[in-house]
């Protein structure tokens, strides 16, 4: 157990009174934070001790508040059969070139996205290069016209083409076609039997290698009714230049193509075959589910969802000594926020039309597992929710003056925001130029609910703080996401402003107390990509 050093200001514990008139405990959130982040909890790994150990403080936390149960069997419980692989050094992956062939490293030369019996490749198979394995047709960009691939292992590289033009390819700013799940989808299309990422290390820092083996020595785990995936790897740059050995280019090629603007495709001259040994386990794990019922006779059927994610890495590689990934910003502290609304709207004198579901997510860690379960698996009809309010983080760093609201854009809960704001004193704001993506939204749960039909939003502060400079604001966004994100170093020992974390709940608590009791719900705008999920689950009354 470390020493914990707490700055003196998380320690002023006064109960707040909101201006909405409801009463905010600080010292709850300073509780369930400092509980949930502790070294006891072990990182609340999905079905490790420490997970499950989370997931009874958080149904107990539910029962102290007399919500109504929702999961199987009565209980707080929605449980998900999940099965989790890890990748043992004795795996064995084999380029052949025409006479020679060459044994790789697991973690050293290369590492795993996927796991299990569907990675096994027993005979060689081709490898073809495709460029950065993009098809984008709204940009008239296809990296696989020249090339068949069926049956053969896909090469690319990280990122997209470079434009400083907005129109193509969103300028400066990455696509969704550079996220390594899109291009490892786009190959299986194509009938490829498994795919090959070569990473971009632009430091060139082993430092840089180390942390990604570290993230990928966690367990690969999967929803026990996933379909089942293929091999896909990630190249250590530094010895990927040995796969195009025999094609008559070399990866400087590549990269001086790349340099120039424009990029081949072809055959590699090459093949590998891969015999994967893993360490397996099928286990269960849960979501937690209570609800408020709704006092509005017309509106007590439809549902607001409040979700976050209690889960995080568990206990991996040790840094510094340190083995334990606590997850205190990601997510105890988001968790901390939804028991704190929960007990709010459980007093007896707030009343809202609408019923909210409390929703606390196992599994967002290993690709959203326990909310899309959820969404296919719902305990209220999908088309008689009317939105989901993520939570994913609490502003920890200081009071702020502007709101993001993360996905806004798609439907009306921007119109929402956009009257809470004001009443709280800040203004609504987008992403900051150089942090935008096209895939922001998607890289936390809300992305499930909006999937399946129902308008969802993660609200975050925006680095434009009150006693921060905006340069330094954004430093320190920098400075967490470089170097604490997903490291154990996310602990108890970071300095916590919990005056900004009363802020946000109190925000949130507005938006969710706006929306249970409106009249009208928020819906999908006519271009949002996810309108036709909702006009599906509304024909189907699912």
């Amino acid at each position: 157990m470390k020493t914990i050093l707490i700055p003196v200001l998380i320690f002023s514990c006064t109960t707040f009174q909101s201006h909405s008139q409801n009463i905010i405990s600080k010292e709850n959130l300073i509780k369930h934070t400092f509980t949930l982040g502790s070294d006891e909890f072990e990182g609340r790994g999905n079905g490790e001790r420490g997970g499950e150990k989370a997931a009874q403080y958080l149904a107990n936390e539910f029962s102290k508040l007399n919500l109504k149960p929702l999961g199987n069997d009565s209980t707080y419980f929605q449980n998900i059969r999940m099965h989790g692989a890890k990748p043992l050094s004795v795996s064995e992956l084999i380029l052949y070139s025409e006479n020679d062939k060459k044994t790789f490293s697991l973690w050293d030369d290369y590492l795993l996205y996927t796991t299990g019996e569907q990675t096994f490749i027993p005979a060689p198979l081709g490898l073809v290069f495709a460029g950065y394995g993009i098809i984008a047709p709204e940009y008239d960009y296809n990296d696989y016209q020249s090339v068949n691939v069926e049956g053969k292992i896909v090469v690319f590289l990280d990122g997209e083409p470079f434009s400083e033009d907005e129109s193509y390819f969103d300028g400066e700013k990455p696509t969704l076609y550079s996220y390594a799940d899109v291009k490892q989808r786009v190959a299986l299309s194509r009938g490829a039997r498994g795919s090959i990422l070569i990473p971009n290390n632009s430091d060139g820092s082993f430092h840089w290698w180390e942390k990604l083996k570290s993230e990928f020595s966690f367990e690969d785990v999967t929803l026990a009714y996933s379909v089942t995936n293929s091999l896909a790897l990630l190249f250590n740059p530094d010895i990927a230049g040995i796969l195009f050995s025999n094609s008559g280019y070399s990866l400087d090629d590549i990269y001086d193509f790349q340099s120039k603007g424009y990029m081949l495709s072809f055959e590699m001259g090459s093949g590998i075959s891969f015999r994967g040994e893993f360490k397996e386990r099928d286990f269960i794990a849960s979501n937690i589910i209570g609800m408020i019922k709704g006092s509005d006779p017309e509106l007590n059927d439809t549902y607001l969802i409040i979700s976050a994610h209690y889960d995080h890495l568990g206990v991996g590689i040790p840094v510094k000594g340190d083995s334990i990934y606590n997850g205190v910003f990601d997510n105890a502290s988001g968790v901390s926020a939804l028991l704190e609304l929960a007990r709010i709207f459980s007093k007896k004198e707030i009343k809202t039309g609408r019923s909210i579901i409390f929703l606390l997510l196992t599994g967002e860690e290993k690709g959203l597992l326990g909310s899309i379960y959820y969404t296919d698996n719902p305990v209220v009809p999908l088309y008689k929710t009317i939105a989901n309010i993520n939570i994913d983080g609490i502003a920890l760093f200081d009071n702020f003056k502007s709101i993001i609201g993360v996905g806004a854009e798609f439907s009306t809960l921007t119109d929402f925001l956009d009257d809470v704001a004001p009443e709280n004193n800040v203004r609504v704001t987008q992403i900051p130029e150089g942090f935008r993506n096209a895939d922001a939204f998607s890289r936390s749960d809300q992305v499930a609910f909006a999937n399946a039909g129902i308008p969802s939003i993660l609200v975050m502060e925006a680095p434009d703080y009150v006693s921060i400079s905006k340069e330094d604001g954004l430093k320190k966004f920098i400075e967490y996401s470089e170097e604490i994100y997903h490291s154990p170093f996310d602990d108890l020992n970071q300095y916590m402003n919990f005056d900004a974390a009363f802020q946000h709940v109190d925000i949130i608590y507005d938006l969710c107390s706006l929306l249970a009791d409106s009249e009208k719900a928020p819906v999908w705008k006519n271009n949002s990509p996810y309108l036709n999920a909702r006009l599906q689950s509304l024909a189907e009354k699912r």
